[in-house]
């Protein structure tokens, strides 16, 4: 089921083909099947693979929600931490590109769906079983299945 939970959450987040065919490539969908077949010494790569792509997904989903440029900022540094071969390439990208984060969290104005995406994304850090990603892929995916993206349209028709 979880694999299912985590392909239906990236094809939610990536529904237009361009953005499926840029973001979501053949080891990106395959991360979660690698992650089940992972032997103990791969194990901690091939989660934080799948963290990545979760993460990746939620940022895909706010930046649509609400049009950021840090959002896709932060997308963007998931995408290529996603290419990296191993948990300290990883960790070097992320830390190269922390600034990222800094900005996301202090230029960013919210709705509460955004809101609940971003504690979504801070959990995918916090996160640290595949029984805990796996409740949140199911919590993102519940959330990506009701997010308003015509609640900002709406607004500037008020206007």
């Amino acid at each position: 089921m979880s694999a299912t939970t985590y392909d239906q959450l990236l094809h939610q987040a990536f529904p237009e083909s361009a953005d499926a065919t840029r973001y979501l490539t053949p080891p990106t969908l395959a991360a979660y099947h690698e992650l089940a077949r992972a032997s103990r010494p791969e194990l901690a790569f091939r989660f934080e693979r799948v963290r990545l792509a979760v993460a990746m997904a939620l940022m895909k989903l706010l930046a649509d929600l609400g049009d950021h440029a840090d959002s896709r900022a932060v997308l963007d540094l998931m995408h290529r931490a996603l290419r990296a071969g191993s948990t300290q390439e990883i960790d070097a990208i992320i830390t190269k590109e922390g600034k990222l984060f800094d900005r996301l969290y202090s230029n960013l104005y919210v709705n509460d769906q955004g809101e609940e995406l971003l504690n979504l994304f801070g959990d995918t850090l916090e996160v640290d079983s595949i029984a805990g990603m796996d409740a949140l892929m199911a919590d993102a995916l519940t959330l990506a299945q009701e997010l308003d993206f015509t609640q900002e349209d709406d607004e500037d028709e008020e206007d």
